[in-house]
């Protein structure tokens, strides 16, 4: 495994003055960092409470983790052939024009990033609050223009405003960081699996629950699921509304596994990243799917399906280890979240600027966003990101964007693995130093599974999936706007930004 240190002969980026410091380590840590939050110690109950049986529940994650995988194999071309400051931004830039970058940098600006950021930092409040319960409520104490503030507010603005501090002091005190809590959590989350299979597994529990695991879904599946359309209830299942209940449940496994393609961003600084982006890619999400599918096969040798899908606060680790070890068992287990919330927003404060930058030089953000610092890293990008997020924190709206956002995120994953068709096409001679396995059909098959998430999310959740729309078509006049105002200098553009 490659090492973070950098040779001298590879240390500068020449092109852009950044340091390229990441080696391998650092970047699988970082999708892997960045995609471990808080979401797998509390998605589980919602999705048992939508499908209704253990089998159900393990499809969804195993679901999931095939699309995360699919999904990153696909990204692996693009970032191979594309190594560049930016990832995902340049990939939609070079493939489908200046205008569906913009649209994707503008949403990560407005919320995917900065919103992903508040929510993780607040949640990282909220379990510091099981630890110190007297200091840290939702409970505001002060009003500053009508707006009340609390305790769980001022901690994750602090912890947003010391990362970013931390991340303006160099690429390899942000890599310190992310690779020291990246293994921390992942050695927490290892230790909750070992207990739920080996230690502390309950007979009665696994019999119960493995007994009806399916709750007759494959004799109902067979038997008429797949020719009736109407949802009219004809036997013991009706499987279309159980696959749309299944795609529906998604929602919280995807965004637990999501910002996988995080890495993308630091192109620019990661050592030979035209071996090691497609790697970290691979290696970050096929780790985080085996340890997401044990945990949850943990909650099932633990506790009773019923138990797991009416947790107390949706807290299901907590619920685990509270019925084995009472007040101490859910102390552990907010510890192991503060860790990986953690490591999680540091990640995400990482990453996002890259992309703030690109769209900087292209100028199509504020200016000042593409310089660096004497370190090599783009501090003022940082900052905006830091302090857009910690309003999020305080208008309280952060989780509302993100669902808002969900459909608008996965409508761009489409649009991005689309791109490997058209470059392909258009510069059939970039070099592709990694190919995607199976094309055409893998990124096809993935296209056609997210453009089928997308739709059952815009049937079941048509305000939120209709108002993260909304936000990206007020990107289009915005950009043409934009544009016109700040236009880079002619040498400097890119021949992608002279046509939108």
């Amino acid at each position: 495994m490659a090492t973070d240190r950098a040779s001298p002969q590879n240390a500068a980026d020449t092109g852009s003055g950044t340091v390229k410091a990441l080696g391998l380590t650092s970047a699988t840590t970082i999708v892997m960092g960045i995609m471990i939050g808080s979401g797998i110690f509390v998605v589980s109950p919602e999705i048992a409470r939508e499908v209704g049986s253990p089998g159900l529940l393990m499809l969804v994650w195993v679901i999931t983790g095939i699309m995360t995988l699919m999904g990153a194999l696909c990204y692996g071309e693009l970032a191979a052939a594309m190594p560049q400051a930016g990832g995902q931004y340049v990939y939609l830039r070079e493939a489908l024009g200046s205008l569906w970058g913009f649209l994707f940098g503008w949403t990560l600006f407005l919320v995917i990033q900065t919103g992903t950021i508040a929510a993780v930092c607040v949640a990282f409040a909220k379990y510091l609050g099981v630890l110190y319960p007297h200091a840290i409520s939702d409970a505001p104490f002060m009003h500053i223009f009508g707006l009340g503030i609390n305790p769980e507010e001022l901690v994750a603005i602090a912890v947003i405003l010391f990362l970013t501090w931390l991340n303006t002091r160099g690429v390899k005190s942000g890599a310190l960081v992310q690779n020291v809590f990246t293994f921390a959590k992942i050695i927490a989350l290892a230790g909750l699996i070992l207990l739920g299979l080996v230690i502390a597994r309950n007979v009665s529990v696994i019999e119960a629950n493995f007994a009806h695991f399916w709750h007759d879904f494959f004799s109902g599946f067979w038997g008429h699921g797949l020719y009736n359309l109407t949802g009219a209830a004809n036997g013991k299942l009706v499987s279309t509304a159980t696959i749309v209940a299944v795609f529906a449940a998604l929602v919280g496994s995807l965004f637990s596994s999501d910002s996988w393609n995080n890495v993308t961003y630091t192109a620019g600084e990661i050592k030979n990243p035209r071996r090691n982006l497609p790697l970290s890619l691979a290696i970050g999400t096929i780790t985080v799917t085996v340890l997401y599918l044990l945990a949850n096969l943990a909650y099932l040798c633990v506790l009773h399906f019923n138990e797991i899908a009416h947790a107390p606060e949706d807290r299901v680790a907590s619920a685990m280890l509270g019925a084995l070890y009472g007040h101490t068992g859910a102390v552990l287990i907010a510890a192991a979240i503060l860790i990986s919330t953690f490591g999680c927003t540091n990640g995400l404060i990482l990453a996002g600027p890259r992309v703030f930058q690109a769209m900087a030089k292209d100028g199509l953000f504020f200016r000042k966003a593409a310089t660096l610092n004497a370190r090599h890293v783009p501090a003022t990008a940082l900052w905006i990101q830091g302090i857009w997020a910690c309003g999020l924190c305080l208008s309280g709206t952060y989780t509302d964007l993100l669902n808002y956002v969900m459909f608008t995120e996965f409508i761009f994953y489409i649009l991005t693995i689309s791109s490997l068709f058209v470059l392909r096409r258009k510069q059939p001679h970039l070099e592709r130093p990694y190919k995607v396995i199976a094309y055409p059909w893998l990124p096809a098959i993935y296209i056609l599974l997210a453009a089928f998430f997308a739709a059952v999310v815009l049937w079941v959740f048509p305000r939120y999936s209709g108002s993260g729309l909304i936000l990206v078509l007020i990107g289009v006049p915005v950009f043409y706007i934009w544009r016109r105002r700040n236009k880079p200098p002619e040498s400097n553009a890119p021949a992608s930004a002279k046509v939108s």
